[in-house]
């Protein structure tokens, strides 16, 4: 039977929309105006004339940014930082996860103690570098990839995923032949797409973002992107010259704004095709009968 909505149904459904909004528009707006910024002319900017729409469309800043030959390095390191440190982590998050799931494995509980621990205790930076230091690391990309291989939230929500699929999938396929490195590749991991994708989605964006250790264990030539914008950002990296007679310092703000574009509408598009994972449901109709 159709249900009809009662007035304080309707009030609520307004209150959760209007909410919605705002918070669509506070997360939305700063980049629209970032975006403006970056493609308006630069009189419009010195004059404070730019809000949410550009104003004498330029793309002087864009033009300079592409002739930055370590733009797209850095762009290029970033991606690699991301797609083989997010596989890495991936492989490595599930392989320590599910062992971690079986109540019947001797030492899990102590193990998931020390994960725990872990989490909300670390050495600091000093003994990391220092880790990382002695293992040969600093100067390579492994500095960036080996030691964020393993994020214990992550690591704890992909637990607490496999503890709520039916036992009853493994004890099928352990009649069938397979051994438990078979039942995670074949059972457990296709049905745990959802909680994968969502940790990737976490992982991906914390490479991404990542500046502050590639700024303590690479080279230059190793920098990610967003050391690259920070650099930009705290003027410690050459915008060049301005075009013409141009303000010097109305170009830096455009080239800023337009590294700021550039570096973060690439996660930005991901996001969507990851989003429907989030609440998709994750066992209807794995168990049948």
């Amino acid at each position: 039977m159709r249900k009809f909505k009662t007035t304080s149904d309707i009030v609520l459904d307004i209150i959760i929309y209007i909410v919605m909004i705002f918070v669509l528009l506070v997360c939305l707006v700063p980049f629209i105006y970032m975006f403006s910024i970056s493609i308006s002319d630069p009189k419009a900017i010195i004059n404070n004339q730019v809000s949410l729409f550009p104003i004498g469309i330029n793309m002087e800043a864009y033009r300079q940014i592409f002739q930055y030959p370590n733009f797209f390095h850095a762009y290029r390191n970033t991606i690699f930082y991301t797609v083989v440190g997010t596989s890495i982590a991936l492989v490595m998050t599930t392989l320590f996860a599910y062992p971690l799931s079986k109540s019947y494995l001797r030492g899990q509980k102590f193990a998931m103690k020390l994960v725990i621990i872990s989490m909300f205790f670390s050495g600091g930076l000093i003994p990391n570098y220092l880790l990382i230091s002695s293992l040969h690391l600093t100067g390579t990309v492994w500095a960036m990839l080996i030691p964020f291989a393993i994020n214990q939230f992550n690591l704890i929500i992909l637990v607490n995923f496999f503890k709520s699929l039916p036992e009853e999938l493994e004890e099928a396929a352990l009649i069938d032949g397979l051994d438990y490195f078979g039942i995670l590749i074949k059972v457990i991991v296709p049905l745990s797409t959802p909680a994968l994708a969502t940790v990737g989605l976490y992982v991906a964006v914390f490479f991404w973002n990542d500046w502050f250790n590639g700024l303590i264990y690479l080279s230059t030539d190793q920098y990610p992107v967003m050391l690259f914008l920070r650099n930009i950002v705290n003027g410690t990296t050459m915008v060049g010259d301005a075009a013409g007679s141009a303000d010097k310092s109305t170009i830096a703000i455009s080239i800023k704004s337009a590294v700021i574009i550039t570096s973060t509408l690439p996660i930005i598009i991901l996001y969507p095709f990851l989003q429907k994972y989030f609440v998709k449901g994750l066992t209807v109709g794995s168990v049948k009968g």
